[in-house]
C-alpha cells in the first residue's frame, strides 16, 4: 500500500461538479493499493498518517500529529500511484489492485483512520474526480506499508 500525503488548509473533491468531500486544515491523502495489500498494512498506514509529526508547534518546528491540532482527512482512492512507467509512455498498472479488492482495502483504511478520531472526508471510489487543495509549506510525504 502506497500513500502520498500533503499538508493542506483545504482541501476538496468534486464529481459531476457536486462537493463529495471537503476539509479545512488537515491532510490530503491518495491512496493506492496494490494485489497483496492486507488490512494489516491499511491499518499500519492509519497509525502512521495520525501520529506523523508534520504540523507546526509554537517553535515553528514540525513537532504536532493531526491529532494534535485537530485536523482533518480528504481520502482519494489513486490507483495510478502503482502506475509503472519504467518501459514505453505509456504507464502499465498491473500492480494496481482490482477495484472489488482496492475498495475494500480502502474503505477499511478510512474506518481506521477515523477509529483513531479524526474527522475523514473521501471522495468517490473508481469515479473522475476534481481534486483541489492549498499545500502548506509545502509538505508533500510518501509512505509505504512494506
Amino acid at each position: 500500500m502506497k500513500v502520498v500525503i500533503q499538508r493542506a488548509k483545504h482541501a476538496k473533491v468534486t464529481v459531476e461538479d457536486n462537493v463529495v468531500g471537503e476539509i479545512d486544515e488537515g491532510v490530503m491523502v491518495l491512496v493506492g493499493i496494490t494485489h497483496d495489500d492486507t488490512e494489516a498494512d491499511a491499518d499500519y498506514l492509519a497509525e502512521k498518517i495520525v501520529n506523523l509529526r508534520i504540523f507546526e508547534d509554537e517553535a515553528g518546528k514540525m513537532n504536532h500529529s493531526l491529532l494534535d491540532v485537530n485536523g482533518q482527512v480528504l481520502s482519494v482512492s489513486q490507483f495510478t500511484l502503482y502506475g509503472d512507467c519504467r518501459k514505453g509512455r505509456r504507464p502499465n498498472y498491473m500492480n494496481a489492485a482490482k477495484p472489488d479488492y482496492a475498495n475494500d482495502i480502502y474503505e477499511f483504511f478510512n474506518t481506521k483512520l477515523r477509529e483513531k478520531g479524526l474527522h475523514v472526508e473521501t471522495g468517490i471510489f473508481g469515479a473522475m474526480m476534481d481534486v483541489q487543495f492549498t499545500n502548506v509549506g509545502p509538505v508533500t510525504l510518501i509512505v509505504e506499508s512494506k
